[in-house]
């Protein structure tokens, strides 16, 4: 489970993250919702370890890594889809993937069934390079890439952003498919309020570095999250 407490980031002088507390539990998704700028990827970052705290905590699987290494996190079983996706565009789809191979003992390196069975044309393509992928088969290749490491907790930034609508489906069956799998928390940041609500078990609306509105599926009223999200 992670536990993400008070927690406060900061750009020079600019503070982009106030006191924000998340959880995120094995076996449910938690999206992340709020306008542009609000501090969604700066939370991502914060959690992957990608950009230091200034305060605050983050405890994963009853251990504090607010100070650990991007790279240790990882091995933790921490992984995840950056916005705008981060492919390798001169590597080969199949080397894309087997990058995910850093965080492994050699004896679980390789490619899972999942990621083709999830993202058929990445097999059609492993000869390929990311770069000549379009935007849509590169975000089915990031995603690939994170399941190679057998993640504990999957940390998704705006995977629909700029995707065709098919392609949209099919990222949505993949995160179903690995929150069914009982043991990867999920947490998925998105400004597209439909897909996130029909995926998510829990929701959080962001404004302003801050949590303003939190809770379970069921209980969501949609006029009041909306009323965050609107420019």
């Amino acid at each position: 489970m992670l536990n993400i407490s008070n927690l406060n980031l900061h750009y020079g002088a600019a503070q982009a993250l106030k006191t924000v507390s998340l959880t995120a539990k094995p076996g449910e998704v938690t999206a992340v919702l709020g306008r542009n700028g609000v501090g969604k990827t700066s939370l991502m970052r914060a959690i992957t370890g990608r950009h230091p705290i200034s305060g605050g905590s983050i405890e994963w699987q009853g251990a504090d890594i607010s100070r650990l290494r991007s790279d240790r996190r990882a091995q933790a079983g921490i992984a995840s889809v950056p916005q705008g996706r981060e492919v390798f565009p001169l590597l080969t789809v199949r080397e894309n993937l087997e990058t995910g191979f850093a965080t492994l003992p050699r004896t679980e390196r390789r490619i899972p069934d999942d990621v083709f069975n999830l993202f058929p044309v990445l097999r059609d393509m492993l000869r390929r390079r990311g770069g000549d992928l379009s935007g849509g088969q590169q975000q089915q290749l990031a995603i690939g890439r994170a399941m190679v490491t057998r993640p504990k907790l999957l940390v998704l930034d705006e995977p629909t952003e700029g995707i065709q609508p098919s392609i949209i489906k099919d990222i949505g069956r993949a995160i179903d498919f690995l929150r069914e799998q009982g043991d990867i928390a999920i947490i998925l940041v998105e400004q597209y309020f439909e897909f996130a609500r029909d995926l998510c078990d829990t929701y959080a609306v962001m404004d302003r570095g801050e949590v303003v509105l939190t809770g379970r599926r069921e209980d969501m009223n949609e006029e009041d999250v909306r009323r965050w999200l609107t420019v």
